[in-house]
């Protein structure tokens, strides 16, 4: 395993990093079981950050992963996030008041069963709410030790800078892979300039890069990607699904030029800039976790050639745009 700096702190965290979305209940049916043991099997390869929620299911999948951690707790650095609508009564859609915050890592840490997180986030931007508010909200939380540290996920560039102002943040969390570079060219070196490090979500574009998909793949009612849209992207929308498969199939074939599957080569592309702290993967199965540290070795391969020859691939996406998520 490789390990890494958030940003300027000294909070150090696995580069592959154990992500919970997908236990929340938006990608269709799952195994409580073979999630346990995916658990088991990160924890025993050196895998150390675990990512989930509030808003994941409402708590269920912060449940999950505490009762997986069980005992283990203390070898995991768990991340979990506030600020979306769980409880009636809340804004919809954002919720990022003070009041709001606090309640919710409470109904967070009796989910998980734990006294405290390691990093504490606010979920989404609320622009309803001042960012001084939520600030403070933040720091109280780490102040009062139910989280070492804080940070922010999905934060514009000139968001980041005036959280960073009011609050001791040391990440910001936002979606980034092959598809989708937008927080890449626009946010990044702001994030750098802050001191801020980069928890990298979505690394196989939501299952597009692990080359598992055919022009025939249709997704159960209960999956998100159904509606075809992925945080703005069209890239799953009808007319636009064929020709994102033939993408991926290009990139598989480079991948096996590389003599390595995709799945781990489209991580490794998320981790070349060290400003990437990790790269989250949602995870279901101990096979998935095992296939997702093979990463690590391939960064070295992403030589000029290879990036250069990833660039041409890409040119050929469909369905993408530069608008930052919203």
């Amino acid at each position: 395993m490789q390990y890494r700096r958030m940003g300027d702190s000294d909070l150090e965290v696995s580069a592959i990093g154990f992500g919970c979305w997908e236990i929340g209940g938006r990608y269709g049916s799952f195994e409580e079981s073979e999630v346990i043991a995916a658990v088991h099997r990160a924890l025993d390869l050196g895998v150390t950050l675990f990512d989930t929620a509030l808003g994941y299911g409402a708590g269920k999948s912060e449940e999950l992963l505490g009762r997986a951690l069980g005992e283990r707790r203390k070898d995991a650095i768990v991340v979990t996030k506030g600020a979306l609508p769980t409880r009636p009564g809340q804004k919809e859609r954002r919720d990022a008041r003070y009041d709001s915050i606090m309640q919710d890592i409470e109904d967070s840490l009796r989910a998980l069963k734990m006294d405290y997180v390691d990093l504490y986030l606010q979920h989404w931007p609320d622009p309803e709410t001042p960012q001084e508010e939520s600030m403070r909200a933040l720091e109280d939380i780490r102040k009062a030790g139910k989280a070492r540290y804080v940070g922010v996920s999905n934060f514009h560039p000139h968001m980041l800078v005036e959280a960073k102002q009011a609050a001791p943040i040391v990440t910001n969390q936002v979606g980034y892979n092959l598809f989708d570079r937008r927080w890449e060219r626009q946010m990044f070196p702001t994030a750098k300039q802050q001191g801020i490090g980069i928890m990298a979500y979505g690394p196989m574009a939501h299952g597009l890069l692990t080359g598992a998909f055919t022009r025939e793949t249709s997704f159960d009612e209960t999956d998100w990607r159904r509606s075809g849209v992925i945080f703005g992207q069209r890239l799953f929308a009808p007319e636009h699904f064929p020709q994102n498969v033939e993408v991926v199939e290009r990139l598989k074939t480079l991948a096996q030029d590389l003599d390595a599957p995709l799945a781990p080569l489209a991580i490794a592309w998320t981790l070349r800039d060290p400003i990437v702290a990790v790269a989250l993967s949602g995870t279901r199965r101990p096979q998935e976790i095992e296939e997702n540290v093979r990463a690590l070795p391939l960064i070295e391969k992403l030589t000029p050639d290879v990036l250069a020859r990833i660039v041409q691939i890409m040119a050929t996406a469909a369905g993408q745009t530069d608008e930052l998520p919203k």
